[in-house]
């Protein structure tokens, strides 16, 4: 019989997209996959059910719609403090996903390294192998989520091509400072490595911390990709649209990978979101106030439960401490929290490269009311807990919450 690839010999299936199979089949509030559970702005799906009427449906040009790409590259011109042209520095694909594949594949050649700081969204450690490359990770402490300096140098030391950067962070919520930017930058441009940036979450970041983009220090424009997607902006994590931003010969290089993997994002969509790419600033002042609202909700919910949890600078993501539960297997936990006490979470060990199985994430990108019902169900934690029959290494069974 012939057989597979030995590329994804070591790839597992997505431990986040299994948590959401896992929290629907036991009736949980789903807090692991980040995605709302309300609507996205009235004037984006206002304008796609007159684009459903009167089109475009067919193909637009491989890269990009020319005006999805000029209203995007007038947005993150004044966003980002970079000279951006729509046809020679941006390139749309289906997804921050493909922004991350395409990009790692413009200029990542098979044998080179990658440094990836741990934890991790999942996606990156086997966006590296699929390009070929080998991942260096430079561990993140769990406290605050801060590096080492001498670790990063030593990973530099190595050679790699390039650095992958997820600001603000997914799923620690860190939100990289100026000081710790910098010595990034400066580590890049010694070794003559790229900096490939996720910035999903970049209009969600939480006072006093501010966003700052690392392709606008000194120097940095020329070796950074920059990828993004109007998915978290705007809830629409299902249209797909994402984007990369960079220096026009690693773009060209990108759009031809682009190219070859899906031709091109969907032209529907683009048509519609032009109008959520032209939104006043005060629509992004709004979006802060509202997670910030959601943030304190459900941090207040997980304190009345009773668990330890960390304070998030950015996104919409919250790693809980549940050491006390004593999990030598926290995806076992996990599934065992969303049949018996009706949350779903993601084990932590899913993100780190470390041994780590004390963490699990919650995401918070739901209605108040949903997060009350979830902080709720949380204090039962305990006691459920105590009375299931859960002990390490095995779980009794049950019926499905």
């Amino acid at each position: 019989m012939a057989t597979t690839s030995h590329r994804t010999d070591g790839f597992g299936e997505s431990v986040i997209r299994r948590m959401t199979r896992v929290a629907n089949a036991s009736g949980a509030i789903n807090l692991s996959q980040g995605y709302p559970d309300f609507d996205p702005p009235e004037a984006l799906t206002r304008a796609l059910a007159k684009v459903a009427g009167t089109g475009p449906h067919q193909y637009a040009v491989t890269w990009g719609a020319p005006e999805f790409r000029r209203a995007l590259a007038d947005k993150q011109r004044a966003f980002m403090g970079v000279p951006i042209d729509p046809d020679e520095n941006v390139v749309v694909t289906c997804g921050s996903t493909e922004a991350m594949m395409a990009a790692i594949m413009a200029v990542v050649n098979p044998g080179d390294k990658v440094v990836v700081f741990s934890p991790f969204y999942e996606n990156y450690g086997a966006d590296a192998v699929l390009a070929g490359a080998t991942p260096i990770y430079v561990s993140l402490s769990p406290a605050d989520f801060s590096f080492e300096a001498k670790a990063l140098r030593e990973a530099f030391e190595e050679r790699p091509k390039a650095l992958i950067l997820c600001n603000p962070g997914n799923p620690s919520g860190k939100v990289f400072t100026r000081e710790e930017l910098t010595l990034i930058a400066a580590l890049a441009e010694e070794f003559d490595a790229w900096v490939i940036t996720d910035e999903v979450y970049e209009h969600i970041v939480y006072a006093p911390r501010r966003h700052l983009y690392i392709a606008s220090l000194p120097g940095m424009w020329e070796r950074t990709l920059s990828c993004s997607s109007l998915s978290k902006t705007y809830s629409i994590t299902g249209w797909r649209l994402g984007y990369v931003i960079g220096p026009k010969a690693a773009i060209d290089a990108a759009k031809k990978v682009h190219d070859f993997l899906t031709v091109g994002a969907a032209s529907p969509l683009q048509e519609a979101a032009v109008v959520a790419l032209r939104f006043p600033p005060s629509y992004y002042d709004e979006l802060v106030a509202q997670y910030s609202r959601r943030r304190e909700v459900f941090l207040s919910a997980l304190d009345r439960a009773g668990l330890r949890s960390t304070r998030p600078e950015g996104a919409y993501y919250v790693m809980t401490d549940i050491s006390e539960f004593d999990p030598d297997d926290d995806t076992r936990f996990c599934e065992w929290m969303a049949e018996k006490v009706g949350v779903a979470a993601v084990p932590g060990s899913s993100f780190f490269r470390e041994p780590v199985t004390h963490l699990i994430r919650f995401h918070f990108a739901k209605k108040e009311a949903t997060l009350l019902e979830a902080g709720e169900r949380l204090q039962s934690l305990r006691s459920i807990w105590a009375q299931s029959g859960y002990v390490r290494g095995r779980a009794s069974g049950s019926r499905a919450r």
